[in-house]
């Protein structure tokens, strides 16, 4: 009997150590299994921004909900950079101009923006609207009180230097507008009245913001070609005016170029925008929306 129990003694510890190396040995071979499986599994948040080629996403306005649209406009459009490729899907660029539209926020503020995805209301009449100083203006002319002090003291900077700037076109209303883009479209048609005129509520001639100008002696459509325009260029963001639809950016603000019409945003960011060769909207996405 003694024998007998001497060897199953001996059996007993090499058995335990054979089911030990056997549970170590699957332990490892699951915990490595594991850890291949994260390094070849991606979500598909990485994946997509994989197709964006590492697109800059500490950019302020850079918008998770987007990723699909940018995806989309990049393929659309590959000669873009993934920073353009964001401001223009944040713009709205990747829908039809008139579609998808929202109501503009910042109302009364000089960072409003209205274009052909920002409107406002029918019964919206911007607050503290004067007259303009009819030595600088057509008479009735009207803007913002702040924005209409502004325009008064850039005219006055003008003329001290030689020029003449006069304002022929400033605060129209809704109703003003209808009638305005009807008969622009009757004339032109739809698609043509489109590129040089807003259609009711997205005109941002009811901001109270905007005025067209010329110089008293040339017509405003060839306002470009009279010295008043060079002296614009050179110091109309001085006194808080940017250019609003730039030979350049027809895109983003989609008008046709305008030299003759001018926006109060206010001294500083009308600074930024002329020095970093900007419309509005890109600066607006860049700086104001979501921040």
């Amino acid at each position: 009997m003694k024998k007998v129990k001497k060897r199953r003694l001996k059996k007993t510890p090499i058995l335990i150590l054979i089911i030990i190396l056997i549970l170590i040995s699957s332990s490892i071979g699951l915990t490595i299994n594991k850890k291949g499986n994260k390094k070849n599994t991606k979500t598909k948040t990485e994946l997509k921004l994989e197709k964006l080629n590492h697109i800059e996403k500490k950019l302020s306005y850079f918008n998770y909900n987007n990723l699909d649209r940018y995806i989309k406009y990049k393929k659309d459009n590959p000669k873009l950079s993934n920073k353009q490729i964001i401001i223009d899907v944040n713009i709205g660029l990747d829908y039809e101009y008139y579609t998808h539209t929202k109501e503009s926020i910042n109302l009364n503020k000089p960072t409003i923006l209205v274009n052909k995805y920002n409107y406002l209301t029918e019964n919206y009449i911007p607050e503290n609207l004067e007259k303009i100083n009819t030595k600088y203006a057509k008479e009735g002319m009207q803007l913002v009180n702040y924005a209409k002090d502004a325009f008064e003291e850039m005219a006055k900077a003008a003329e001290k230097d030689g020029y003449k700037i006069i304002a022929m076109s400033s605060y129209r209303s809704y109703k003003y507008q209808v009638n305005l883009y009807n008969r622009y479209k009757e004339n032109d048609g739809q698609e043509a009245a489109d590129t040089y005129s807003a259609r009711p509520g997205f005109s941002e001639h009811q901001t109270g913001l905007a005025t067209d100008i010329y110089n008293g002696k040339i017509d405003f459509n060839n306002f470009e070609e009279t010295e008043e325009f060079t002296w614009m260029q050179d110091n109309a963001y001085k006194y808080g005016f940017i250019l609003r639809f730039p030979k350049d950016k027809t895109k983003q603000t989609g008008y046709q170029y305008e030299s003759w019409h001018y926006r109060y945003v206010g001294k500083e960011i009308a600074k930024y925008i002329h020095k970093n060769n900007l419309c509005l909207e890109e600066y607006y996405i860049q700086k104001i929306e979501n921040n």
